[in-house]
């Protein structure tokens, strides 16, 4: 039965909501030989205790370093420490790599896949930031070090904006994508929140002009996933593949809503004009061709020509939008953009909210039926559905503290 809709404008509520995905995962996550499990059903149960991926073992780190800020507790600090310990495990210490995926058990690691993934260092770098920010001098050294191996091997000066994937010798594929970009402008500016450093900040902006000024302008003005060699527009890569959750294709409403939210973050930081209406423009687009009118909630994608070319309803693109919403609301006092923030939440509570077990459910269908028993496989850990609600707390002026310590 699912419980009366509380007030989810409330610090309070988003607190205890934050607190409540986390407790899904602790202490069942944790797993005594290092690191943390990742594959959850809806119930709790680990259902592969072997295989560890990249973006479930940074993104660990995001959460118990903001749990741990937000609660001070002493379990959220251990298990930061113990999440961020094994990021080692990933790495190679010869190439300085890390492995997207490997096999852990008795102590002991298997590489399966030794792709080298902009993607998955924008999250080593999201965490080092994070888990610096939570107390651990230790992370402050891979800040700088994380964006000096993304420049020496991602970097493409020429066009302002990073590559998408090299094999275990760094040799470049010919893939570009966005979202790689668009986690590393997140990752950049909690590294600039984290140090200080201007540097951070400049490539935030510059990739954040690159994608939504520059690439947008290819694509009528939104921004398409994916590209060629030489940043121009690929339509047709993964049309026929709906199983690559981090290249989909189609025009993604849950992106563009994200970067909605980090054109907000930039302006906080370095305010311009241009940033506001950008961000209005991308998230006022995603509702209207992606909101669902007859079931609710957002579709996952939709095609050039308007029409919705994934009707499944994912768990981030739901957070991410009301997230951004609560900013537009707050920064141009706007009623529209609360009236969108409470419409999501309705919805999101009524339909992804698992009340019995906690945290969210992942994939529902269209007309809001669940796909799987798989709560959290590789890559959710509730970091969008938590991390949300810290986003809205932090638009409220109601941030976590940074339990800092200068290394």
């Amino acid at each position: 039965m699912t419980p009366a809709r509380p007030n989810f404008r409330s610090a309070d509520f988003l607190r205890q909501h934050a607190d409540d995905c986390m407790a899904f995962y602790r202490p069942r996550c944790v797993d005594a030989s290092g690191g943390m499990f990742h594959f959850f059903r809806d119930n709790g149960e680990v259902y592969d205790r072997h295989t560890r991926h990249l973006v479930s073992s940074t993104r660990f780190v995001f959460t118990c370093a903001m749990s741990h800020r937000a609660t001070g507790d002493a379990v959220d600090a251990w298990n930061l420490k113990h999440a961020f310990d094994f990021l080692q495990v990933h790495r190679d210490p010869t190439t300085r790599g890390y492995a997207w995926l490997i096999d852990w058990r008795d102590g002991q690691k298997k590489v399966l896949d030794n792709t080298n993934h902009a993607y998955g260092l924008a999250f080593v770098l999201l965490a080092h930031a994070h888990a610096f920010m939570g107390g651990l001098a230790e992370a402050k050294a891979g800040i700088a070090e994380t964006f000096e191996l993304l420049d020496k091997h991602f970097w493409a000066h020429d066009h302002g904006l990073y590559a998408d994937e090299a094999n275990a010798q760094w040799a470049l594929s010919n893939y570009r994508g966005q979202n790689a970009n668009m986690h590393l402008c997140e990752a950049l500016l909690a590294a600039f929140d984290a140090t200080g450093e201007a540097r951070y900040l400049d490539r935030a902006e510059t990739l954040a002009d690159n994608i939504c000024i520059r690439q947008a302008a290819l694509a009528g003005g939104l921004i398409w996933e994916h590209y060629r060699a030489d940043w121009s527009v690929d339509w047709d890569y993964n049309k026929d593949d709906k199983t690559n959750i981090f290249r989909p294709w189609g025009f993604q409403p849950g992106h563009l809503t994200e970067w909605a939210k980090l054109l907000m973050l930039l302006n906080e930081r370095r305010p311009r004009a241009d940033h506001l209406p950008r961000a209005r423009h991308f998230f006022d687009v995603a509702m209207d061709r992606s909101w669902d009118q007859e079931h609710g909630g957002l579709f996952y994608g939709f095609a050039p020509d308007g029409s919705a070319c994934d009707t499944d309803k994912y768990f981030w693109v739901q957070a991410e939008t009301f997230a951004a919403a609560a900013r537009l609301a707050i920064a141009t006092q706007d009623p529209a953009y609360w009236e969108a923030y409470d419409r999501i939440w309705a919805y999101c509570w009524d339909h992804f909210v698992d009340h019995q077990h906690g945290a969210w459910w992942r994939i529902l269908r269209a007309d809001n039926s669940k796909i799987s028993d798989e709560k959290s496989p590789a890559g959710k850990v509730d970091y969008h559905t938590a991390g949300a609600c810290w986003d809205v707390l932090d638009a409220f002026g109601l941030g976590l503290p940074k339990h800092r310590i200068e290394a």
